[in-house]
């Protein structure tokens, strides 16, 4: 018990520490508090790009997946998640862009910025705000799980106090202080999920052991639609399309777009995205189903995403049971954090400050709104984040997946806000509501998916509306102007084709059905994953380079 409270209160320690020191740095105005002041170098941004997006799911989530579907979940993940990155270019370039030159902040204020619509500002910031909540909880359940497996503590006591903790640095730091705890924290993240697979694998003898033996008793974890059949060539298309509709609209994401130096470090990050995916992905998935050997079946009243720390609890030493689980709570923390003071600078900058300016009779008096409100916020999201994480009413997979797909409903008016000027802002408030209503709809089971997640007919559905839309009513004018990209026409269509081919090479239905074993032990679908990742990240660097020759990748 000692090593663990050690451990454990180092490392909690080191976060309330890396808060005070960037406090020390921080100068008191909102881009500072809220982006570093926009000076993030490619190495750092690409670390709390990756840090952030890997979440209490990618750990806990992902191992419950690998224990219930088998290796089939690894590469919808692992490329899905890689391809996802080219938004980091195709939206994260002009959203720089448009945020250096008008000191825009937030997600909607770049809609806002678009479009001159408070309304299409507002409805944009309460959906952005009502799906990242789910994400948001499962945070604290993660904490919850992993303090109790160290600690017996019970499951609620251990989420509350991690996210004390959590309000406390973020409260103190600003964003400066979640940039250099991502790093710290990242790193923390792939040592030692690192060291956790070896420990699960050793008493099986090893990795390769464990493999065989776990697809000898149970093939269908290495079969390609998973255990019951879970990954339809339908299901596994969705779910490529939703991380890649989805991502860039988590707003912790989106707002880290404005943070970058220049062009160029969003472009590092787009070709370093896929590697880290390929490789970091694959190790809780690989716990996931070589725990079916230690739990066939799990505890009574335990869920399938708890199968992390029993493991650890029954083969791993106390310190590295307690040097992984911390990995897991960096995982989750990485994304709390973030979450908590995006959506409080939203509020702050898209709810408060508007409303505010009504009252006010100066623009003097509204410059800069108070810094209390923001932080308010923080607390009271905290605390809506605790409330959910009381009851957890489903698997982190489940959840996610829900969620991620009211996010994803906001992508078309996101792209036509970039890129094309006859979007009308009544179209895109309507396309926003239509797409959200066909989420409630999927929630409650009204609509067939046609073989596919919902998330498919639900974007091509708003997607729909708002081009139909435009077209029906009277466009603004005013400060709705294309953006001009730094490709040409024909230079645009060959990286377009190139994409999609990648894209098509992960539908690799061939596969299906095919549980041939290759190097230690994993599926060798698995191999040609990782290897589609490693040549993605190649094509992202070209294509960096590319839009950098052509003056896409300078300041």
């Amino acid at each position: 018990m000692a090593i663990r409270l050690a451990v454990v209160g180092a490392y909690l320690g080191a976060l309330l520490g890396i808060g005070l020191l960037a406090r020390a740095k921080r100068r008191k105005t909102p881009d500072d508090y809220f982006l570093a002041s926009r000076t993030l170098p490619g190495w750092v941004l690409f670390l709390t790009m990756a840090a952030t997006n890997f979440s209490a799911f990618t750990v806990f989530g992902f191992s419950g997946a690998g224990w219930r579907i088998g290796y089939a979940f690894y590469p919808i993940m692992a490329f899905g998640t890689g391809f996802m990155a080219l938004s980091f270019v195709l939206i994260g370039h002009p959203v720089w862009r448009l945020g250096k030159e008008h000191g825009l902040i937030t997600p909607p204020e770049l809609v806002f910025q678009r479009t001159a619509s408070p309304r299409l500002r507002l409805v944009f910031f309460l959906v952005m705000a009502a799906f990242t909540l789910p994400y948001l909880a499962i945070q604290p359940m993660a904490a919850g799980y992993a303090l109790a497996s160290l600690f017996g503590i019970p499951y609620y006591v251990g989420a509350v106090l991690v996210t004390i903790i959590i309000l406390a640095y973020v409260l103190l730091g600003g964003f400066r202080g979640e940039v250099w705890t991502d790093v710290f924290q990242g790193a923390m993240m792939i040592v030692f999920m690192t060291l956790g697979l070896l420990a699960v694998a050793a008493p099986f003898g090893g990795m390769a052991a464990a493999n065989r033996t776990a697809a000898a008793d149970f093939p269908a974890l290495f079969s390609r639609p998973g255990l019951d059949g879970t990954f339809t060539p339908g299901i596994w298309f969705g779910y490529m399309i939703l991380w890649f509709l989805c991502d860039p609209m988590f707003p912790q994401l989106f707002q880290r777009f404005y943070a970058a130096k220049n062009p160029r470090a969003l472009s590092t990050t787009m070709a370093l995205y896929p590697l880290v995916t390929g490789f970091l992905f694959l190790l809780p998935v690989a716990i996931g189903v070589m725990g079916r050997l230690s739990y066939p079946r799990l505890p009574s009243g335990t869920a399938s995403d708890q199968i992390l720390p029993l493991l650890l609890h029954k083969h791993a030493s106390p310190l590295v049971e307690t040097l992984v689980l911390s990995a897991g709570l960096a995982a989750l923390i990485t994304t709390l954090d973030s979450q908590l003071l995006t959506l409080s600078s939203m509020f702050t900058r898209d709810v408060y400050a508007p409303l505010r300016a009504r009252i006010a009779r100066s623009r003097a008096e509204i410059a800069a709104p108070s810094e209390w409100v923001g932080r308010a916020f923080v607390v009271v999201l905290g605390l809506a984040g605790l409330a959910l994480a009381y009851r957890p009413p489903a698997t982190f997979l489940e959840i996610t997946t829900e969620a991620f797909t009211g996010l994803a409903v906001l992508f078309p008016t996101v792209i036509a806000a970039i890129y094309w000027p006859r979007m009308t802002p009544g179209a895109a408030i309507a396309s926003i509501v239509v797409g959200e209503g066909l989420v409630v709809a999927y929630h409650l089971k009204a609509l067939p998916t046609f073989g596919t997640l919902p998330v498919v007919p639900v974007v091509v559905g708003t997607a729909l509306v708002l081009v139909v839309g435009s077209f029906l009513t009277k466009r603004r004018e005013g400060r709705h102007a294309p953006l001009l990209h730094p490709l040409s026409r024909k230079a645009s269509m060959g990286w377009a084709g190139v994409l999609a081919l990648f894209f098509l090479a992960s539908q690799d239905v061939w596969a299906w059905g095919d549980n041939r074993l290759g190097w230690f032990g994993f599926p060798w679908w698995v191999w040609y994953s990782a290897g589609l990742c490693v040549l993605l990240a190649a094509a992202f660097w070209a294509l960096g380079r590319t839009l950098e020759r052509n003056g896409g990748g300078r300041s």
